[in-house]
């Protein structure tokens, strides 16, 4: 379909016997918050390295706007406009907020690993870096060296630079993995921000957290989709109740002596 950016067709991945990711079928719709979620275990993240192409899939195909790219290289598929932020912060701890911004903006002026370039060559990018942040709301921040910012700030950096190589699917691994409930709220907010004018796929374990801002949920249980819909269809569905609950046990009777 016109409106499809991203489509797997019977995509699986085997590990010595283990089925990680069996025949998942995903559609993700150009302009939507589509969230991946399930269990510890359910084969989210191994279908993301999939989709990124740091895994080759044992059998099935992924199509990006119609063209197949399951035998293209990760280098290829992110000049395509498929980024990724991962679910361990992966920024340079010991750079500015703005010079980490402005690393990935490097790629479009094609100096993406000449980090020898003099400070004032690269002062070009300043502008556009400070807009990013700002989307972000890391403008105040730009001066501070990363190790200095709250753990919630350093996701909003990793989106924020994620946003810097101009994707057109962004994917984002558990966004808001570790983080207490303020910083939750913090980056939910900020994902749906970002969101506007670009499609997301995200991987999460909250279902609570993406009830709000995801467009359609696809829950996977041991490799495979379990459910899928809006969170009404996939909250009240039977299946996905027990993988997050547990199967409901029979009360025991006690004996009156």
């Amino acid at each position: 379909m016109d409106d499809l950016i991203l489509e797997t067709r019977d995509l699986s991945k085997d590990f010595k016997g283990f089925t990680a990711v069996n025949r998942v079928n995903l559609k993700v719709r150009r302009g939507h918050i589509h969230a991946l979620l399930g269990p510890n275990g359910a084969g989210k993240t191994t279908c993301f390295n999939l989709l990124t192409k740091t895994l080759a899939p044992t059998s099935g195909r992924i199509l990006f706007n119609g063209i197949d790219i399951t035998s293209q290289r990760p280098s290829q598929v992110a000049r395509r406009g498929i980024v990724r932020s991962f679910q361990i912060s992966a920024v340079f701890p010991h750079m500015t907020v703005l010079q980490n911004v402005r690393v990935g903006l490097q790629r479009a002026t094609g100096t993406s690993y000449q980090f020898w370039r003099s400070e004032r060559a690269l002062n070009v990018l300043n502008e556009r870096a400070m807009q990013l942040l700002e989307e972000v709301d890391l403008g105040s921040f730009a001066d501070r060296v990363v190790t200095d910012l709250p753990y919630g700030r350093k996701r909003a950096l990793e989106i924020a630079t994620t946003l810097a190589m101009d994707p057109e699917l962004m994917l984002l691994d558990e966004p808001t993995s570790g983080m207490g409930h303020e910083d939750v709220e913090r980056v939910t907010e900020l994902i749906r921000k970002v969101s506007a004018g670009r499609t997301v796929l995200m991987v999460e374990h909250n279902m609570a957290m993406v009830a709000g801002i995801s467009d359609r949920i696809t829950v996977l249980q041991r490799g495979a989709i379990l459910a899928e819909g809006d969170y009404q269809t996939v909250s009240t569905d039977p299946l996905v109740v027990e993988a997050y609950i547990g199967a409901p046990q029979e009360p025991q009777r006690r004996e009156v002596a």
